[in-house]
This record gives structure tokens, C-alpha cells and sequence, in this order.
């Protein structure tokens, strides 16, 4: 009986999460460009993901069992409830957002004129005003009455949208155009603001063919990592310079670096790796010194200012 005990605790799942580190890997073998260098130094870009799986009992109580765990109430994690299924779905989308918004801020830093022509509808929560109205592959090109060609001025729009009211969209579905009208709710987050239910990303036509495989992996933390190793792979010089470089953060259209989740993973995943140095967005580099353990910690908090600390490192 004993025995028994001692495995159900081991092993059966609580209703708490655990966050475990996952080592950095190089992002060189997952982005392929049209045009790109061969490099055969032993530095190059690494992305840096997290592990997140449901907790045992025993990793719930001891979660110091794993270096660098950290244990998150249910609630916490997944505050909305929703299936495992639909957060893969989402965590996906963000992922391909993130591939395209990392190609698009790369090929500019190159010298490319990108402009967004509207924004696609990347995912739509299952359950919200969305949902049976927008399909994820939509284009929205107007919303009441205003034209939409970024996130921006979508943003404008729903800005002015109170919880409760229908907002007009324009979209492009498959070539053809059409108007359907769409219901809101309030944000969980900000009880004031008005959201729709989906996803979005910005509909980009890149002059440069660019394929990034991730397999599984989702979230948009590796925007980062993805954007340098284009220009990495693209540019006039090798911006490694030899050094393990690993990268975490979440890009915007102009270059800027946001705030990632899991940092404390994250720097272990570095750390395990051998890196030599870690770029993180200025509002996580307080956190991840605190695990650095001698790993350079560098806060950026744009593409440029990234580019900027490997040209001089």
C-alpha cells in the first residue's frame, strides 16, 4: 500500500502547472531564407522556450525537485478554463504572428520597404462574439466605417467600442469581400475594453521568401531570436561573431521588444546551453540576473539596440 501511495503521489496530476526550463537551440536549422549565407562558426542565434505541463502531486508540494521549476496555481495559468486544445491553438498562432512580424522588422533593418495591408484573423476564441462570424484566414480591411491596414488602427476603432456593442468590419474572405457585424465583450484583464474574441496579425507581402518551422512550439517570446538570425543569415556580416547569442522576446512591427513570460526558465535554459550572452527585453532583465549565475544578462528594447550590443560585444 505504501508503494502505491508513494506513486500516486509521484505521479498523479494536480490542478496546479509546472514551468520547467527547456536548453536554448539554435535557430539557424528552423529559418530558412532565400538567398541566405552558409555559416560554419560554432556561435549563432538560440531561441529559448519553456516546458509547461501539468503538475504531479509530488511536483506540486516539492517542486524544488526540478532546477529552475517554478509551480502555478490552475487558475493562474489558465484563468478562462479553457481546453488544452484551444491554448495549443493559440499559442500556435501567436508563434506564426511572431514568424511573420520577425521576417518583416529583419528585412527592414536589411533595407526593404514593408507596409501592412490590413491585419489577418490569426485565431478566434472558442465561446466569443467571434466565433461563428470570423474565420481564422480573414482579412480585415475596415472596421466602422474607418479603414484598417495595422493592429493600430484596429485599435483606434475598438477603442471607442463600448462592452456590449457590435463593431462593422469590412473583410476580405478568400478574395472576395464582405461586411458582417461582429458582438463584443468585456476583457477579463480590462473590464473597460471591448474585444471581439480573436487573434491578429499583420498581413504582410515579404519580398524575400522566408520559412520558419518550429514544429509544436508555441507563444511569440522567439520573435527576437528570429528577427537577428535573418539578418544573421542576410546581411553583409556575421552578427554572432562566433558567440553563442541566445534571444528572448516579443517583437511589435516597429522593432520594439516586449515583455515574455517564464524568465526564470528561460535563463536556465540559457545557461544550459553555454551561452555566452542573453538579450531580454528591459522589463524581464531584473529577473533573469537574479538566475544569471554568472550568464551576461543584456536588456534591449528594440531590434536595433539588440544589434547594436552584438556589433560591439
Amino acid at each position: 500500500m505504501l508503494a502505491i501511495a508513494v506513486a500516486v503521489f509521484a505521479f498523479y496530476p494536480s490542478d496546479h502547472y509546472i514551468f520547467l526550463p527547456d536548453p536554448a537551440r539554435p535557430v539557424e536549422s528552423l529559418v530558412h531564407v532565400e538567398g541566405e549565407h552558409e555559416s560554419d562558426d560554432q556561435g549563432g542565434i538560440y531561441m529559448v522556450d519553456v516546458i509547461v505541463r501539468k503538475a504531479s502531486l509530488l511536483e506540486r508540494y516539492f517542486p524544488g525537485i526540478h532546477e529552475g521549476a517554478t509551480v502555478v496555481p490552475g487558475d493562474v495559468y489558465n484563468p478562462q478554463n479553457l481546453p488544452e486544445r484551444i491554448q495549443r491553438q493559440q499559442g500556435l498562432a501567436e508563434m506564426s504572428s511572431s514568424q511573420r512580424i520577425a521576417a518583416a522588422v529583419a528585412l527592414r533593418e536589411l533595407g526593404y520597404k514593408i507596409s501592412p495591408d490590413g491585419v489577418i484573423v490569426s485565431a478566434v476564441d472558442v465561446g466569443a462574439p467571434a466565433d461563428g462570424v470570423l474565420k481564422p484566414g480573414d482579412v480585415i480591411v475596415g472596421a466602422n466605417g474607418e479603414d484598417v491596414s495595422d493592429a493600430e488602427d484596429l485599435s483606434k476603432v475598438m477603442s471607442d467600442v463600448e462592452p456590449g456593442e457590435q463593431v462593422t468590419l469590412r473583410i476580405d474572405r478568400a478574395g472576395t469581400e464582405q461586411t458582417v457585424e461582429v458582438g463584443t465583450k468585456a476583457s477579463d484583464d480590462d473590464p473597460p475594453r471591448a474585444l471581439m474574441g480573436i487573434l491578429i496579425e499583420p498581413k504582410l507581402d515579404l519580398p524575400v521568401k522566408i520559412t520558419i518551422d518550429t514544429g509544436q512550439i508555441g507563444g511569440p517570446s522567439a520573435g527576437l531570436a528570429f528577427a537577428l538570425d535573418i539578418v544573421d543569415e542576410l546581411g553583409p556580416t556575421d552578427i554572432d561573431h562566433g558567440e553563442r547569442v541566445v534571444a528572448t522576446g516579443e517583437l511589435d512591427l516597429d522593432g520594439n521588444v516586449h515583455e515574455i513570460g517564464g524568465i526564470k526558465q528561460k535563463t536556465f535554459g540559457a545557461r544550459d546551453a553555454d551561452a555566452d550572452i542573453f538579450l531580454v527585453p528591459d522589463a524581464n532583465a531584473a529577473a533573469a540576473r537574479k538566475y544569471a549565475d554568472g550568464l551576461r544578462i543584456v536588456a534591449v528594447s528594440d531590434i536595433d539596440e539588440a544589434l547594436h550590443v552584438l556589433a560591439t560585444a
